[in-house]
């Protein structure tokens, strides 16, 4: 996601801001006729009464149109490519006393936010802030942090934007603030870093080792973790270099040890384990003196 404003960051081509009203229509110069050939023909969505948006918009985006509200929640966060746990069903926002919302189906699976909104009424987005106040609530502390982590690091969300987060949100949940860094470059990276605080772990992010490179987090100074996903890891190149780096930290007197994200997210229990018993262990050798340094400042 490009770096924008905190509650405005640039949007994917496909999400327009607002909805289009048959007047914004007659204003930009279209005809009553041209505006049903539009919607005949497919060019034009019309998702309620008298709320239209372009073809190309997001389903998620038109589907919160549909049922009454504004996308809100994970599911607006995942469309700005924030990470969040993967969860079902259609997050939206309504107004408290809104009416006459549509009645979705029994298989379409929507999580009503029954609150005000700062958005315009025709915005078809709620405030980034909002979002991430209710992502918060919705999902597990760990994966809020990863959240508010990843919004962070991409810009989606400044101090002052997480300061008013946490003004937001209720008191339970403040105690999740000092655990946040934006050195974080990937959700999977703050769910291990939290599961080796719980181990009494002191954890670097983003450090680069001469000779080595970059590396995700450096644990206690001699155990290096990489966090991999398909994404970051789909070609034999990638690969080659991977075990390059690895055999140079090796080495080093490092250790490096590779967490699959599948397993970080879906098998947390094993992956705390594999932890332990690593930390436990200790270092093989005492890594050599090197030059290790922070990059992880943005």
């Amino acid at each position: 996601m490009i770096r924008s404003s905190a509650d405005r960051p640039v949007l994917p081509s496909d999400v327009p801001t607002a909805v289009l009203r048959r007047a914004h229509l007659l204003a930009a110069g279209a005809t009553g006729r041209q505006i049903t050939d539009a919607v005949r023909d497919g060019r034009l969505l019309r998702l309620r009464r008298d709320h239209y948006l372009p073809r190309d918009t997001d389903p998620q985006v038109c589907a919160a149109v549909q049922w009454g509200g504004r996308l809100d929640c994970v599911s607006l966060l995942r469309l700005l490519g924030v990470f969040v746990r993967e969860r079902a069903g259609l997050h939206i926002q309504l107004a408290p006393d809104a009416s006459r919302t549509p009645r979705p189906e029994a298989s379409t699976e929507i999580v009503r936010h029954w609150r005000p909104t700062s958005s315009a009424a025709d915005d078809v987005l709620v405030p980034v802030r909002e979002a991430l106040c209710a992502a918060v609530r919705c999902q597990r502390p760990r994966d809020a942090v990863a959240t508010l982590d990843s919004a962070w690091h991409l810009g989606a969300v400044d101090e002052d934007g997480l300061a008013d987060v946490f003004a937001h949100v209720p008191g339970r949940y403040r105690s999740l603030r000092p655990l946040l860094d934006q050195r974080a470059e990937a959700g999977t990276e703050t769910l291990v870093r939290l599961m080796l605080r719980s181990l009494g772990c002191h954890v670097d992010l983003q450090v680069r080792i001469d000779g080595v490179g970059r590396v995700d987090l450096l644990v206690d100074g001699w155990l290096v973790i990489e966090c991999d996903s398909r994404s970051h890891h789909g070609s034999w190149g990638d690969h080659k270099r991977d075990r390059r780096r690895d055999a140079a930290a090796i080495g080093l007197g490092f250790t490096t040890l590779r967490l699959l994200a599948e397993d970080i997210l879906f098998r947390p229990e094993w992956v705390i384990e594999v932890l332990r018993r690593a930390v436990a262990r200790g270092p093989g050798t005492t890594p050599r003196t090197v030059r290790v340094h922070n990059s992880g400042e943005l």
